[in-house]
């Protein structure tokens, strides 16, 4: 692959190679376009660049354990989420990508080719009719340009080439979709579905986790081996990610150019044309600067440094930057808010014990606000779950030293079910990000700065979500119950959403229904900074089959000659 691209001159030109940007790469050139593909990181190789993904534990450098310059170069990425010692490669210095905390905020980011595609949970939800509706119904913020019928088309289509693992399980508010077989639950999660499906009337569901690790082999990729160990890369291509997947294809047409180290600092922009010309390019290794010019611009940075590079453009025309002309850019930042569940030993099931390291667990959909629910806040939670026996790190008190200690910890634990809760954020207009010039990162650009945090419904929803999870378990007849609502800041679910909104007014909003920026219609933006709202499902489905449909339609429009 080679570094320096031998043409300026382009199609399309794809902004960041991670979820969004890799379906973007792959859908413009399977339609025909060359296409430049940039990304501000390293190069990532499969199977080649993934150091630790086969090392054994004993192989493991410093025991797995953090070294003295990760917790100095990594404060932030420390904070939670799955960076651990073994994927550290896989996330961003922040001593050298600061960014300012207005309020508390942990901005989790991979900076390398196929960004955080390659270490994201892999839970795959669709929205449903009602996420799209709410805003409308309820009068939060501004509707959404378009309805579930509009994107299942799309929804189907990624579904299917990136491979969906789950079962059919008919519920309006989660839409089944184009499946691999599912994963099987194990006997304890088995039991707790019964007990809520009995207890609850069958208002609540427990279903296996949809996620994309094959169950089958697909698309030339293995199948998962439940290894657990996803986020170290996987050598079998057997969870979805750029390099497994829509790069291959992507490369696979003859018709993609890749540049690595390639920092985009700017939409280049017609203001007579009202429309991009290109972009500027930042080499992140010598500094150096060049242009490349396209009719299409797709911008898949990430939400917020989509957001970043935004503001960073045409700003000779407006002060606040490309799409900044409704004042919406920057603004409706959300993410969902965790951290707050319970979980509970689980008793009779002692000769029982589950088969291999499942790389998944069960779900349980948003119940609240549907149907005949009402509460006293609007939309809703879901959960993610599972069961499983305490291994040999747990501490027995009784035991001090010697044979029986031994012994004690090669027989399994008690089996533990426990269950988080992910609420939905509302698009509050001043949760917002901002440039902040008086800072600079490594390479001397402005960083952005961070001012978000839950309001009163989503506090609200906290307590049901907490005090819910205590009742289920109970439910299943669970004992020892803890619940727990930790102190959650904004970020730390990494599905930040928001920023450069979809609408149907360009007064109120940054894109139209087809992932447009109105002041410059051949630059689509269709990572989660488009988001209107975020409902309470994973997210990263939806930005697949919103990058998937704006692609054709954006070809389709060049072929018009709007563009």
């Amino acid at each position: 692959m080679q570094s320096q691209p031998s043409s300026t001159a382009f199609d399309a030109i794809v902004i960041g190679s991670g979820i969004s940007g890799g379906w973007a790469a792959k859908e413009l050139t399977e339609l025909g376009l060359n296409v430049l593909l940039l990304d501000r990181g390293r190069q990532v190789e499969h199977l080649r660049d993934y150091p630790t993904a086969t090392l054994q534990p004993w192989q493991y450098r410093h025991r797995g354990l953090f070294t003295r310059e990760q917790r100095q170069t990594h404060p932030v990425q420390r904070r939670a989420g799955p960076f651990t010692p073994l994927n550290a490669h896989f996330w961003v210095n922040d001593l050298e990508s600061p960014y300012t905390e207005r309020q508390p905020f942990s901005w989790f980011r991979g900076y390398q080719l196929g960004g955080r595609s390659l270490t994201w949970g892999r839970q795959s939800y669709r929205l449903s009719p009602m996420d799209f509706e709410g805003n409308a119904r309820e009068g939060v913020a501004v509707d959404w340009p378009i309805r579930y019928q509009d994107l299942e088309p799309w929804y189907a289509h990624v579904e299917r080439f990136a491979g969906i693992s789950g079962s059919r399980d008919g519920l309006a508010q989660l839409p089944d979709g184009e499946f691999l077989p599912p994963m099987a639950m194990n006997c304890v999660e088995e039991s707790f579905t019964k007990a809520v499906h009995s207890r609850f009337g069958g208002q609540r569901s427990v279903i296996i986790g949809r996620t994309a690790n094959l169950t089958q082999r697909h698309q030339g990729r293995g199948q998962c081996l439940y290894r657990n160990q996803c986020s170290q890369g996987c050598p079998f291509g057997a969870y979805f990610s750029t390099q497994s997947a829509t790069l291959p294809a992507a490369q696979a047409t003859g018709r993609l150019t890749l540049r690595t180290n390639a920092i985009v600092t700017e939409v280049v922009y017609d203001r007579d044309r009202r429309r991009a010309r290109g972009v500027r390019v930042l080499d992140a290794v010598d500094k150096t600067t060049q242009d490349y010019s396209a009719r299409l611009v797709f911008l898949c940075a990430s939400t917020l440094n989509s957001a970043w590079v935004l503001m960073n453009s045409a700003t000779d025309v407006w002060p606040e930057g490309l799409g900044s002309s409704s004042g919406e850019l920057g603004h409706n930042v959300m993410d969902h808010h965790a951290r707050v569940g319970a979980s509970g030993l689980v008793a009779g099931f002692e000769d029982k014990y589950h088969s291999g390291r499942r790389p998944n667990g069960v779900y349980i959909p948003r119940y609240r606000n549907v149907g005949n629910d009402r509460r006293d806040y609007v939309r809703g939670f879901g959960y993610q779950a599972s069961a499983s026996r305490i291994g040999w790190q747990r501490n027995i008190a009784e035991y001090a030293f010697g044979a029986e200690l031994k012994e004690a910890l090669s027989e399994p634990g008690p089996w533990v079910m426990g269950m988080i809760g992910f609420g939905e954020t509302l698009p509050h207009h001043d949760n917002r990000v901002t440039l902040d010039r008086s800072r600079r990162d490594k390479w001397g650009l402005p960083v952005l700065a961070m001012d978000c945090r839950i309001r009163d419904n989503e506090q609200a929803m906290r307590t049901d979500m907490m005090n819910d999870a205590a009742e289920m378990l109970e439910a299943a007849g669970a004992t020892s119950i803890r619940s727990f609502d930790e102190y959650y800041e904004f970020g730390s679910t990494i599905h930040e959403m928001g920023a450069a909104r979809m609408g149907r007014d360009p007064k109120t909003s940054v894109l139209n229904g087809f992932n447009q920026v109105w002041d410059a219609p051949n630059v689509f933006v269709t990572d989660g900074a488009c988001m209107t709202s975020s409902a309470c499902q994973n997210p990263s489905l939806t930005y697949m089959a919103l990058t998937a449909r704006a692609a054709h339609y954006a070809v389709e429009e060049l072929k018009r000659g709007n563009l």
